[in-house]
C-alpha cells in the first residue's frame, strides 16, 4: 500500500533530511533511500523530490554541489542548519507519535 500523498505533506522536508543524514546523494538516490526504507510506500516521483530538494538548498538545510566528470548530476548534502533542523524535528515526531499512539491505542 503506497502512502497518502496528503499523510506525507507535513513530514517530506524531515524524511528528506532524514535521507541525507549519511553522506551526500543525487536525487534519485534520495528517491530511492526513500523507496526502499519504506518498504516501496514513500515511492514518490522525481517532480516532487527535485523540487522539495532545491526548496531545502534555498532555506540553507542542504547543499548541493554538480559533480565533476562523466553525467552531471546534483548531490545534496546536509548543512550544520539542516542537521539541527533533523534533530529538531526527530524530536517533535516522537512527541506527537508519543501523543497520537496515547489516544489511539490507551493502555488497558
Amino acid at each position: 500500500m503506497k502512502a497518502d500523498a496528503q499523510i506525507l505533506k507535513g513530514h517530506l522536508d524531515t524524511l528528506l533530511l532524514a535521507s541525507l543524514e549519511n553522506g551526500p546523494r543525487h536525487g534519485y538516490a534520495v528517491k530511492e533511500t526513500l523507496r526502499t526504507g519504506s518498504g516501496a510506500r514513500f515511492d514518490l516521483p522525481t517532480g516532487t523530490i527535485y523540487p522539495a530538494l532545491r526548496r531545502l538548498e534555498a532555506a540553507g538545510l542542504v547543499k548541493g554541489t554538480w559533480s565533476e566528470g562523466g553525467r552531471r548530476r546534483r548531490a545534496y548534502e546536509l548543512t550544520p542548519a539542516g542537521r539541527k533542523r533533523l534533530a529538531g524535528d526527530r524530536a517533535a515526531w516522537r512527541d506527537f507519535a508519543a501523543a497520537v499512539s496515547a489516544i489511539l491505542e490507551p493502555s488497558r
